[in-house]
């Protein structure tokens, strides 16, 4: 990994007379310790299939094309396109295709079923982009993700302090922050440190198939007013009666006065279960 020479974000911007876009996150890593940081966490193999999610000027891909067989790398930004393509000249395994991630099915981008994602992204999208992955039929074995340090400690939050966001991981994978990445290691510095989180899927969710969207359904209306009591915002999220919501929560053994937060993931599938038709 160190024959591979540092990038420097702010000349290949220049040379190709482009600037950083705000309105997409561009927030280029280009700290080469903090690139094997996350390649160590992703223990990549060399027979692995690894999706990037917007590798931006190819920073990390060269690094993921140094260690895999293949590498399919997502990028939205056209613009980014000309010099991503020059950077990575001269790795003939890697695959660059411009489209929206979300807007392309796995299944369009590699024929196996056991590859890798690895991305650096921004918060906006975080949530979109696992659900998106997670929700397909061809999963991932495993997904790194480069995002907001204080974002990743959500996401690994137990219960007593879960949000939506890591609700809807939880019930894939098992989240773990291998690494942190200060702020200092990206072109232009963000305002906040990053983290390199690492999520193993399970081969099956949590939660049952068939309670998926029950499941859904219910936590947004349930974090939907997080100071209220579960009694009052699932009525108020499900358009439901006070009593009602009452009703349900105890058929689950759920106090009706307890907060979304504090649910674990069986109480939350078995808040489903009598909500099925």
């Amino acid at each position: 990994m160190n024959q591979i020479p540092p990038l420097n974000a702010a000349s290949v911007l220049k040379r190709h007379g482009l600037r950083a876009d705000k309105g997409l996150g561009q927030n280029f890593l280009q700290d080469p310790f903090a690139l094997e940081k996350i390649i160590a966490a992703a223990q990549i193999q060399p027979t692995d299939t690894v999706l990037e999610i917007g590798p931006g000027l190819g920073s990390l891909t060269r690094y993921l094309g140094a260690s895999a067989k293949e590498v399919i790398a997502v990028e939205l930004d056209q613009h980014l396109l000309a010099p991503l393509q020059a950077v990575l000249a001269p790795y003939q395994n890697v695959r660059v295709i411009h489209g929206d991630i979300l807007e392309l099915a796995p299944a369009q981008l590699t024929s196996t079923n056991d590859y890798l994602v690895v991305a650096n992204i921004p918060y906006y999208i975080t949530s979109a982009v696992i659900r998106h992955l997670l929700e397909n039929d061809t999963k991932p074995r495993r997904i790194i993700l480069t995002i907001q340090k204080e974002v990743a400690e959500r996401i690994c939050a137990k219960p007593g302090d879960l949000s939506l966001l890591a609700l809807s991981v939880q019930i894939y994978g098992k989240p773990r922050i291998e690494a942190r990445i200060p702020a200092a290691a990206f072109f232009p510095v963000p305002k906040v440190d990053s983290a390199v989180l690492c999520i193993d899927i399970y081969p099956v969710p949590k939660i049952k198939t068939e309670l998926l969207n029950t499941f859904f359904k219910l936590i947004k209306a349930g974090f939907g007013q997080k100071r209220k009591t579960l009694r009052n915002s699932l009525s108020s999220g499900l358009h439901i009666a006070p009593v009602a919501a009452e009703e349900m929560l105890t058929k689950a053994n759920i106090d009706p006065k307890r907060r979304a937060e504090t649910l674990s993931i069986d109480e939350s599938e078995s808040l489903c279960a009598p909500t099925q038709p």
